[in-house]
């Protein structure tokens, strides 16, 4: 069997209501200066733990503007308020946006490097400051994952830095926290973490120690996305959700993601769609693709996805049944309301060939993929969403 290295964070806390466990573990850690990031529609959800932690002294900071696909330029705004307010220690709370800003805070803030340095995988000299991360959404995964994504606008394409020292200190998974998500980004984000999963089982570099986590997150994902899109106060289909984006964000570090991701990166550079829309459009489309280079694993994906309803299929033909996989993700994108044609994003069939050139560019991603992607295939996958 091959080699693989799991990193993960120290602490993982997951279940409704354990935000109150972050207070308790920062009282002891003896920080007196924390820099909060999240969003303003997540502000109301936090202020008792913010008065919590203030009771208990310590001085908060909270930065609350950033933008749903945020650029190097806003990261470098960010990080020198946190150098302005001396921060010791930084939390993330909100979507994948703000723990990955949160993340490359942590790292950079004391840093003599700077980001637009450091895209690709191993950059980063050193461990930055404490942080911990509570996602908003279900979702990225990166409250879990070694990676962090920004817009690099000298390009007009998402860039990712991955690295050890992006592992954050703490985790706390609190479902509690994505009652009050919108039906649609909970769709969005639904069909991210069902994307990860899937990529990751079928991924090049796939392996046993990971597989366990893809396909219970396929099977949690796929049985609850639609009940949770239509009743967002659904308790168990929220923690069914926000357990399979954890098991998602799990397989990121040491398998992570491949074509879907590659060929959604120019959708969100160039036209700024969100990245978790961005995949779900592209998601059946790549696995279709795909398919004919690993059956069985697609076959197992679908056997997974069908799990979830009464239609399970007794076909043993891999071909067949990886077929009805793709078929069951058509059926729950509609179901969601993900759009079916990149027309409906408001892109243009003449952005094609430069979007296909920019996702060619994404190879850290593109050599997972279990078939190869030519700049052509790029442009037959694009070309089939219109």
């Amino acid at each position: 069997m091959k080699q693989i290295t799991l990193l993960q964070p120290q602490k993982i806390v997951f279940g409704t209501g354990c935000i109150q466990t972050l207070v308790e573990d920062y009282k002891k850690l003896g920080y007196q200066r924390l820099f909060v990031l999240t969003a303003p529609p997540i502000l109301p959800l936090i202020e008792p733990t913010l008065a919590a932690l203030k009771a208990a002294g310590t001085n908060i900071e909270v930065f609350d503007q950033i933008m749903a696909e945020p650029t190097l330029n806003d990261f470098n705004a960010i990080v020198e308020k946190a150098r302005q307010f001396d921060a010791d220690s930084v939390v993330g709370i909100g979507g994948g946006s703000v723990l990955d800003v949160a993340k490359l805070v942590a790292a950079f803030v004391h840093s003599d490097q700077q980001a637009a340095d450091c895209f690709g995988i191993g950059f980063i000299k050193a461990k930055g400051l404490w942080f911990a991360c509570l996602p908003t959404t279900a979702g990225t995964g990166s409250e879990v994952s070694p990676n962090a994504i920004l817009l690099d606008e000298r390009d007009h394409l998402k860039k990712g830095i991955v690295s050890p020292y992006l592992i954050a200190d703490a985790a706390y998974v609190d479902p509690k926290l994505t009652w009050t998500v919108p039906a649609k980004v909970t769709a969005d984000t639904g069909m991210d973490a069902l994307t990860h999963c899937i990529e990751a089982y079928t991924n090049k570099f796939a392996h046993p120690t990971v597989d366990i986590y893809a396909l219970k997150g396929i099977q949690l994902i796929a049985a609850n996305l639609e009940t949770a899109v239509k009743d967002g106060k659904n308790q168990e289909a929220r923690e069914a959700l926000a357990l399979g984006s954890l098991y998602g964000g799990l397989c990121l570090g040491p398998v992570n993601t491949a074509a879907v991701h590659a060929l959604s990166y120019p959708l969100g550079g160039e036209f700024h769609i969100p990245h978790g829309l961005s995949n779900a459009i592209l998601l059946p489309s790549v696995m279709k693709f795909n398919a004919e280079a690993c059956p069985k694993r697609y076959a197992e994906v679908a056997a997974a996805l069908l799990s979830s309803t009464s239609g399970s299929s007794g076909d043993t033909n891999d071909i067949r049944l990886a077929q009805q996989g793709v078929d069951f993700i058509y059926r729950l994108a509609e179901a969601v309301g993900i759009p079916k044609k990149l027309t409906d994003l408001g892109i243009p069939q003449s952005a094609v060939d430069g979007m296909a050139k920019a996702a060619m560019e994404v190879q850290r991603l593109l050599k997972n993929n279990p078939r190869e992607v030519t700049e052509q295939d790029a442009k037959d996958i694009y070309n089939s969403l219109y």
